[in-house]
């Protein structure tokens, strides 16, 4: 069973959407408390773009927030969706509020001049580690991006990066947890690979 998390940050249509067509076999509900829906999940999917502080707030207030950590401190398969992937750091340059704080590091906003803020559209997916989660998917291939923040961590758990005036991490792994700065419901027939990847779950092994 796959839970996608409800929060009012992003279309969660489209990763509901972009799951369906991934053709797993797998049952896919939506999140918007914690109630028990969250012990028979086997997958947690964290979508999001907004604001971080506003985004933190409402799982804090709503009660998600202590059972998404618990779920993934447990060991269980999660995919952080650009701000899901953000949240899960220590602290933004967009707001004042803490984020989870399970993977250390920050998020910073693009600061040259010359790049048009937001990063909108397709860019390249350069990949630094083989890994299962990109099986089908070859090196420089096109994903859709839309942020103005990015996530600065320890390179060891940086598995993809894409240039924009910067490098910046746009792959994270780590035990459990999958984060991608990219929207791979929005990224057509390489970002439902990615999906299908992920909900296979070869890449833990």
């Amino acid at each position: 069973m796959v839970g996608i998390i409800k929060y009012g940050a992003g279309n969660i249509y489209s990763v509901y959407c972009g799951i369906k067509y991934t053709g797993i076999d797998k049952e896919i509900i939506l999140i918007e408390k914690p109630d028990k829906k969250l012990e028979r999940i086997n997958f947690l999917v964290l979508p999001g773009v907004g604001s971080f502080d506003s985004g933190m707030e409402y799982l804090k207030r709503s009660g998600l927030s202590e059972k998404i950590r618990k779920y993934i401190e447990n060991g269980r398969p999660f995919l952080g969706i650009c701000l899901g992937m953000q949240l899960l750091f220590e602290r933004s340059e967009e707001g004042k509020g803490r984020g989870f704080r399970i993977l250390e590091g920050e998020v910073e906003r693009f600061k040259s001049n010359n790049l048009k803020i937001p990063h909108m559209g397709w860019n390249k997916l350069k990949i630094l580690e083989n890994n299962l989660i990109f099986r089908n998917i070859p090196d420089g291939s096109y994903f859709y991006f839309a942020h103005s923040y990015f996530v600065k961590t320890e390179e060891d758990i940086i598995y993809g990066k894409t240039m924009y005036g910067i490098e910046f991490p746009s792959v994270i792994i780590k035990d459990n947890i999958v984060g991608v700065q990219f929207h791979p419901e929005k990224s057509g027939i390489l970002g439902l690979t990615f999906l299908k990847n992920f909900l296979e779950g070869k890449w833990l092994q």
